[in-house]
């Protein structure tokens, strides 16, 4: 019985062993001949899947190709297509697992630090004022910036949420993202918050999120939701920093999509869009009238700052599915993981792998399981053929912990093993998937802090250029020597393929 079921789910050919031999073999070729780019990285796009761990990857391949009418097992996600992989270690300098600002500053700044702080060494305590001054630590966006490059930030939270705060950021809290948020003894000290710091800290380029309301003084209506009390403005300085931002950088500023396909990127250097009053809305829920895409902000971002001959550096953030996943709202988080995924791809349309490094890692994992033994083609947010001890059924996406009760539809809430309000994250590693200039640098286990000065090294930015001087005495001759030797084993690879599935 059990052969009959799989048989409906499997083609014919995957019951031939010269299916899997020739695929297996035309890997190997492939892995045989896999060059290695050392160029200089002029440009630099970093994805973040916020709460993306290998468990939601394995569901969100499955999703992929279920939403394309595939077969979802066999699914390729986009960068699941590097060619090299690598894993990160997430625990921070007080827990053995992490928070969003913390792991985003050792993805940023190279340097671990305590939950809750962000751009701060782990001298900085959390919510200590005082603490900060004097520890914080810059970013790589900021070490961009100081070359000459254009620099970038893309997130479907708001902009001053823990992962992008990072990038321009020093505060003893992730959570003043208003001064209005912040403790009276805080502001006696002198720290501003969040906001405050996207304009004033760092000159970024591109900007592109949520977050309007912490932008504007108390009171102000949002152009959106003009009746929505929670969506007005907070802060309590009285400043306007869309106004500032506008005035000091003589930037666009957009809050909706038909403002937002109107910017001419040819003659826009500086572009500050902000979609909601605070995170976007998830892609399942998204008005695409109102609200562009991850790819679509991905793309007018790289559009924008590949104008520079410099080049740039991006940080594309999935950040909703972090939020998917603290609801235990599985189809959230794997459809904001899809998109992510859409977005790599559209990243890689734009740039050239000879001088561009794409690397995609998330911050953490969360307590996210795929179990039951479904049979082959089953829906992955669908139940377990298998029932509890208690005679009921089960989907076979589970968490460990979290709210784990039923609502229909999308917003259907998986099981938990342990009910709390909102689902933890996960302690495991998570990977790291790397292509273009350098990729080979991610290539073990990695401290979560080694990535950007990875990412440096590739780009001849930051503190170690020793390299550099050597790479551009090769001159374009050898480049282009190098290029096709790339090349030419990609074309024969191709072939040699096509010769072993013939004969199987």
């Amino acid at each position: 019985m059990g052969r009959s079921l799989l048989s409906s789910f499997s083609s014919a050919s995957e019951e031939d062993p010269g299916y899997w031999r020739s695929w297996a073999q035309s890997t190997l070729l492939n892995a045989l001949h896999l060059h290695r780019n050392e160029n200089v990285a002029k440009n630099i796009v970093f994805f973040l899947g916020d709460g993306m761990g290998i468990t939601t990857i394995t569901a969100a391949r499955i999703l992929k190709g279920q939403l394309e009418n595939k077969n979802g097992e066999q699914t390729v996600l986009t960068f699941e297509a590097f060619p090299h992989v690598a894993l990160s270690k997430t625990y921070n300098t007080d827990f053995q697992i992490s928070d969003s600002a913390s792991t985003a500053t050792a993805i940023l700044c190279g340097v671990k630090t305590n939950m809750n702080i962000v751009g701060i060494s782990a001298a900085g305590r959390n919510g200590v004022c005082h603490s900060q001054k004097g520890n914080e630590v810059t970013s790589i966006l900021k070490w961009a910036k100081d070359e000459g490059k254009s620099v970038g930030i893309v997130t479907t939270t708001r902009v001053q949420h823990g992962t992008p705060a990072a990038a321009y950021a020093h505060s003893a809290s992730r959570k003043w993202y208003s001064d209005s948020d912040m403790p009276s003894s805080a502001k006696k000290d002198g720290c501003k918050d969040i906001a405050y710091q996207l304009v004033f800290n760092m000159d970024i380029d591109v900007v592109i999120g949520g977050g309007r309301k912490y932008m504007t003084p108390r009171g102000t209506r949002d152009p959106e939701y003009p009746n929505d009390l929670k969506s007005r403005g907070k802060r309590d300085d009285k400043l306007d920093l869309i106004a500032e931002w506008q005035m000091r950088r003589a930037a666009y500023y957009v809050w909706n999509k038909e403002d937002f396909d109107r910017v001419d990127v040819n003659g826009t250097d500086a572009l500050l869009a902000l979609f909601e009053p605070g995170d976007l809305r998830y892609e399942l829920e998204r008005d695409s009238t109102m609200d562009p895409s991850l790819p679509e902000m991905t793309k007018k971002a790289i559009s924008i700052l590949q104008k520079n001959p410099k080049g740039f550096f991006l940080l594309v953030e999935g950040g909703r599915i972090d939020q998917g996943h603290h609801a235990s709202q599985a189809a959230m988080a794997l459809h904001e993981t899809v998109m992510l995924d859409r977005a790599v791809e559209v990243a890689l349309a734009l740039t050239k792998e000879e001088d561009t490094l794409t690397v995609v890692s998330a911050d953490h994992s969360h307590g996210f399981v795929f179990t039951g033994y479904p049979f082959r083609g089953s829906s992955i947010l669908g139940k377990s053929p298998l029932f509890g001890r208690d005679n009921l059924p089960y989907t076979t996406l589970l968490y460990g912990n979290g709210p784990g009760y039923k609502v229909e539809n999308n917003n259907y809430v998986q099981q938990s093993a342990v009910p709390v309000d909102s689902e933890t994250h996960g302690g495991e590693d998570v990977a790291i998937f790397a292509h273009g200039p350098m990729a080979h640098l991610f290539h073990g286990v990695h401290e979560q802090n080694y990535i950007p000065h990875a990412l440096a090294y590739a780009a001849c930015i930051g503190e170690n250029k020793n390299h550099c001087a050597n790479v551009a005495a090769r001159g374009p001759a050898s480049i282009g020597v190098a290029l096709a030797a790339q090349l030419l084993p990609s074309l024969l690879i191709t072939f040699l393929g096509y010769l072993l599935a013939q004969g199987s």
